[in-house]
């Protein structure tokens, strides 16, 4: 399933180039789109319902986050889930992920801070052994997008939010041979109440725990 933009943000609303761009980039990270296949620019305007100029500047958009190759006189393909990126990215994400948490917790304004706890309200009251594999990742997503955002720094959330989807797609390709979800979803409780509760140091060291943990996880099943 698609996710389209939930809606205009302070910024205004968003133009058809990013809407298809945020509805590919969902169907690439969560896989949707199988690494390695061709990307059907035909099927993609219809399904969107945007002309073929948006979902083109998208590609371009994406190739640059990785998400997608082009290929002379072959087209435009989704990048292949190369194991060997795990170490990569994990090492981008060890340091600038403990670095959102801590800034988050020093920057929130109370209303975020409410919205964290929130949050964490909701994230421990999942029954997280009922959730299906599309909700787990979603659920993932949007805890790292709070605090990516509750940061304060544009750069670095858009830095972390590409890191984060090149992650995703692992996590998505290796999530059915992992099995301690419940542990994964009560560190993100965890961490979004030491965000909230404004303790920089703990929060930069729960951060840094949990992306240490899930590239320890993903190299246990693989």
């Amino acid at each position: 399933m698609t996710v389209l933009p939930e809606a205009p943000t302070a910024r205004g609303p968003l133009s058809l180039s990013e809407q298809a761009y945020a509805a590919i980039q969902d169907r690439l990270i969560m896989l949707d789109i199988p690494p390695m296949s061709p990307i059907d620019e035909v099927g993609l305007v219809a399904a969107l319902g945007v002309g073929r100029t948006p979902v083109r500047e998208a590609l371009k958009r994406l190739e640059v986050d990785r998400l997608v190759v082009s290929y002379a006189r072959r087209g435009t393909f989704a990048t292949a889930v190369d194991i060997t990126d795990l170490a990569y990215i994990s090492e981008i994400r060890v340091q600038l992920e403990p670095l959102a948490a801590r800034r988050a917790a020093d920057v929130s304004t109370a209303d975020v801070r409410d919205e964290l706890r929130a949050l964490a309200d909701a994230t421990e009251a999942l029954d997280v052994p009922t959730l299906t594999r599309d909700e787990l990742m979603r659920w993932d997503l949007r805890v790292h997008r709070a605090i990516y955002r509750a940061a304060g720094n544009p750069h670095l959330e858009d830095t972390l939010v590409r890191y984060d989807n090149l992650a995703t797609r692992i996590f998505c390709l290796f999530l059915d041979r992992m099995s301690d979800f419940v542990s994964h979803v009560e560190e993100h409780a965890g961490l979004l109440r030491t965000i909230a509760d404004g303790d920089g140091d703990a929060a930069a060291r729960r951060a840094r725990q949990h992306v240490q943990g899930f590239e320890k996880a993903v190299r246990a099943v693989i």
